[in-house]
This record gives C-alpha cells, structure tokens and sequence, in this order.
C-alpha cells in the first residue's frame, strides 16, 4: 500500500490526490418521523492516489459507486469517512468557506453536457463565469483568456456569443473542458464525458483530453463503464463493486491478466473488432446485490464462478499481489481452502 500513501514524489511527479478508507453512507429514513432503517453503502472503504499527469480510470457495472465516489473527492458530498488529501492539504472536514480555496485546484466535467451548462448564459460568459467568481482577472484580460480557451479546445472566437443550443454534442462538451480549465486546476474528475457522443466525437474529446494533459500536467479521475475508452486514456484503473475497489493495476497489466474474477468477467465482455475471433464470455450468475444490505464476506461471491468457504464469511482486503497489481481476493492473497 505503500504507493497510495498520497505524499512525496514518485518519479519526479508529485501526488495530486490521495484518497484513504473513503466511505459514502447514505442514509435511509422511514416513517413520519424519518426514523433511519439502513444504509445504503454507495462508498465503501476506498483507497487510491493519482499523480500530476496521470490518469486513474475507474470502471464497474452501474450502480457500484463510480460517480458517488467522484462526487464525494471533490466535497460535492461530506464523506462519512476517511480521508481525501488534495495537494497535500487534508480536505476532508473543511467547511464551505474553507473549501472555496480548494475547489480552484479541482473542476469536474459531467456526463452530459447539456444539463450542466446554463442555457440562458452565452457561452463565452460561461467560460467566464469561473474567473469572475475567484476575481482572477477582468476586462479586456479576461476576455483574451476565455478567447485562448475557447482555441485550445477546439472552439473558435466567434462561439463565445452563442448558447449551449446552438453548439452541437461534442462542441458543448468542449465547452465544458474550457470552463473546467479555466481556473488552471491539478485534478479533473471527468464523469463518463463522452458517453453521451458519437464514436467518432467521443475519439476527438478524448484525444483532446490527452493533449491539455501533457500541455497542463493535469491529474485526471476517469470515470467510465467504457472499457475500451479508458484503456485509450488511462494509466491505471480501478474496478469497482458494490461500492468497493476489488482490482487496481496498470492498463496493461490489468487488460492481460485481472487479478479478480469480477474484472475477468468485465473483460470478456468487450466487443472485438475482429469479426472472426472468439473470445469465451463470461455470463455472471443474478444480479448485483443490494447496495443497502450488502452479503457478508466478499461481496461478489453471490456470482463468482470461483466461490470457496472463504469467501463467504471474510471480507477480502486489496493487497498487492504483484508488483503495483492489487486485487481483494481470497483467491489471489490467502489460500483459500476448498
């Protein structure tokens, strides 16, 4: 675990974020009184760190917790514990005037364009808005960076007096990118941003993405159920269930050999584009468990083909099974017994 401990350098490259046990409990309230029944386990004891210039993908099934948990490191959510370490300055606690500093170092771009853009607002004062708030700049010098915004990201000069409506899919999630950079931050979490494109659009942003990456030295939380897009775009990638990390490795290690049966299954889901390969699927027995009341023990083994005693009762911990490879399962860091 030593690689997630969020401080110092690792190859020259300074830790962005360095998220500890992160926990994301919602409650669930009954009654007139709204007396709390349960929980729901959205979050659930997650650990990883992402460094300047690198991109962590996060991918799962819907409902295991993704965009909870980018919602919850960027303070969108009061986590209900843990911890999240921005640059060094612990954010976990701090309250919403003590936030407001922070937030300049992290920006979000959402799934869909669209509905996070204010559609009575010209876009060039969208961009804008940003450097208004924080009074960066003003004048004829906000107006030229909101200008060499619009350019780096595809967009020309003329745009700035057009509504979201009047740009296509792919020119508002542009849109989104700029205003994301506008405040010059450490860490983008970018919430399935191209999910809701055209393959060939989804190509051109995330390449787009790349780019300001390397010109910015940008840190990014990926968040896709797009295998083959974060693969394209990731340096590592976690795999989430039921609101836990069960695999964490480098994109190539994890794509040639997952550690865990639930990222094996993942995997062999993906379409190839070769129409005369084969490739043996792997078809998951039931459905994802309920988020309020969780099995015990691993919480995949309701539809791991590879189920022994253990599983049931103990709760696997991620443990470096290879070098940089982690994975939470019994199979891979204990011997399990038949």
């Amino acid at each position: 675990m030593a690689e997630w401990a969020g401080n110092g350098e690792n190859n020259g490259k300074r830790t962005v974020l360095s998220v500890r046990d992160l926990t994301m409990h919602f409650p669930v309230k009954h009654g007139l009184f709204g007396q709390v029944s349960g929980h729901v386990y959205a979050v659930d004891g997650v650990s990883f760190s992402i460094r300047e210039g690198e991109t962590l993908g996060v991918v799962g099934e819907s409902g295991c917790g993704k965009t909870t948990l980018g919602k919850t490191v960027l303070r969108l959510l009061a986590p209900t514990a843990g911890q999240i370490v921005l640059r060094g300055q612990d954010i976990t606690r701090r309250s919403d005037r003590q936030m407001r500093e922070q937030r300049r170092q992290m920006q979000m771009v959402f799934q869909d364009p669209y509905s996070s853009l204010n559609p009575r607002m010209p876009c060039g004062q969208i961009v804008a808005e940003p450097l208004e708030i924080y009074d960066l700049v003003s004048g004829r010098e906000k107006d030229e960076l909101v200008t060499s915004l619009f350019e780096r990201v595809g967009l020309s000069a003329d745009q700035k007096a057009r509504y979201p409506h009047q740009l296509s899919g792919g020119q508002r999630q542009r849109l989104g990118i700029a205003r994301a950079l506008a405040l010059n931050p450490s860490l983008i979490v970018a919430d399935e941003p191209v999910s809701a494109l055209d393959v060939s659009v989804q190509a051109q942003v995330i390449n787009l993405l790349k780019d300001l990456q390397r010109e910015f030295n940008l840190a990014y939380l990926f968040i896709s159920h797009d295998l083959a897009v974060v693969e394209h775009i990731s340096h590592r990638i976690a795999v989430m269930y039921l609101g836990k990390v069960v695999e964490i490795a480098d994109k190539r290690a994890l794509f040639s050999s997952p550690l865990h049966p639930y990222s094996e299954a993942l995997l062999s889901a993906v379409p190839v584009p070769d129409p005369g390969a084969k490739r043996d699927q792997i078809i998951l027995r039931g459905d994802v468990p309920s988020p309020i009341n969780p099995p015990p023990g691993c919480a995949f083994h309701t539809r791991c083909p590879y189920v022994k005693d253990i599983c049931r009762t103990e709760v696997p911990a991620l443990q470096e099974v290879t070098e940089g490879h982690f994975a939470a399962c019994h199979l891979r860091t204990s011997a399990a017994p038949d």
